[in-house]
């Protein structure tokens, strides 16, 4: 009875062990699969943003209901560089861009699209794969291990 069990154990084990290999191949096959599609680096991001909201210097005539910019609260002054979106809000150029690189591109007071969402989806796909690149080295040790890594029989 205790050779079955011990069997049994040991075909457990490595059907977990096979599973996780399996898995783990799939995860990377399907990052793969999505990174097929081109994400667009920072400067191609803000090259679309410059086609569709292209930076002027603020003029008094420009002036609308706030002559402040809404994003660093600080007031609009002559000359300055800023961008005039289609909804009328006006904000620093600079504070826009950073504004539109960190949330969704959509206008700081409201919110109304600046970019499509295939654009912004395909810049945030580069933004993931940068944040995610530690994750490879994860997956990576678990593969060398379920190959026959020695490290892997310590939780076994």
């Amino acid at each position: 009875m205790t050779a079955i069990s011990e069997i049994f154990s040991k075909i457990c084990t490595k059907a977990i062990i096979l599973l996780a290999l399996l898995l783990i191949q799939l995860m990377l096959l399907i990052k793969k699969l999505r990174s097929e599609t081109r994400p667009i680096s920072t400067t191609q991001y803000l090259k679309l943003i410059e086609q569709k909201n292209p930076t002027i210097s603020f003029t008094k005539r420009l002036k609308q209901e706030h002559v402040d910019c809404r994003v660093c609260l600080s007031e609009l002054k002559e000359g300055q560089r800023v961008r005039n979106l289609k909804c009328k809000h006006t904000f620093h150029k600079d504070c826009l861009d950073k504004w539109l690189q960190q949330y969704w591109a959509t206008c700081p007071l409201c919110r109304n699209q600046i970019l499509p969402d295939d654009v912004v989806a395909k810049y945030r796909q580069l933004q993931n794969q940068v944040e995610s690149d530690g994750n490879d080295e994860q997956i990576n040790f678990l593969l060398n291990a379920l190959r026959g890594g020695s490290s892997l029989h310590r939780f076994i």
